[in-house]
C-alpha cells in the first residue's frame, strides 16, 4: 500500500532562495538531516539538473536518489534510488509565493519492500521530512535581508 508524508512550513525568503537550497546538495547536510554529500552523476543538463544522481550519508545509511523534475523557483523533486528498504519513493518539495515569502510543501509517497513495515518507515520519515522542512526554512530565513 502507498505510504504518503506530508509536511509544511514558511520563510520569509523568496521561493528563488528557497529553490536555490534545494537545487544545491552540498547545503543539504547544513539544514538537513543528512551528514554528507556526494554528486555521483551530474544530470545532462550538467550539475544538479534533472537526470543527476546525489548521494546523502546519514550514520550507517547511505541513500542515492535521483533528480526527477525541477520547476524553477516552483518545484523540486527526486525518487529514491538505493539506500532504504523502499520502493516507488518520491518527494515533491513545492514553493508557492505566500506573504512576501515562501510556503514550503514537502510530500512523498512510498511503498514499504517488506510487506507490514510502511507505517514504521512513515512514521520515521515523517519526523525526518518535518526536520528538514523546518531546516529549510530557518536557513532560508538566516538569509534575509
Amino acid at each position: 500500500m502507498m505510504k504518503r508524508i506530508d509536511a509544511r512550513a514558511h520563510t520569509a525568503a523568496s521561493p528563488t532562495a528557497v529553490h536555490a537550497l534545494l537545487r544545491d546538495g552540498s547545503t543539504w547536510p547544513e539544514w538537513g538531516t543528512v551528514e554528507t554529500f556526494a554528486l555521483e552523476r551530474p544530470g545532462p543538463d550538467g550539475g544538479e539538473s534533472v537526470g543527476a544522481i546525489r548521494n546523502f550519508r546519514t550514520g550507517r545509511y547511505f541513500m542515492r536518489e535521483q533528480i526527477v523534475e525541477i520547476v524553477p523557483d516552483r518545484r523540486f523533486s527526486y525518487a529514491l534510488l538505493s539506500g532504504l528498504a523502499l520502493r516507488d519513493y518520491r518527494a515533491d518539495i513545492d514553493l508557492t509565493p505566500s506573504g512576501g515569502g515562501t510556503d514550503i510543501h514537502w510530500h512523498t509517497t512510498f511503498r514499504a519492500k517488506v510487506p507490514g513495515m510502511g507505517w514504521l518507515y512513515r512514521r520515521v520519515l515523517q519526523r525526518i521530512t518535518e526536520a528538514f522542512v523546518r531546516g529549510l526554512a530557518d536557513r532560508a530565513d538566516a538569509h534575509v535581508d
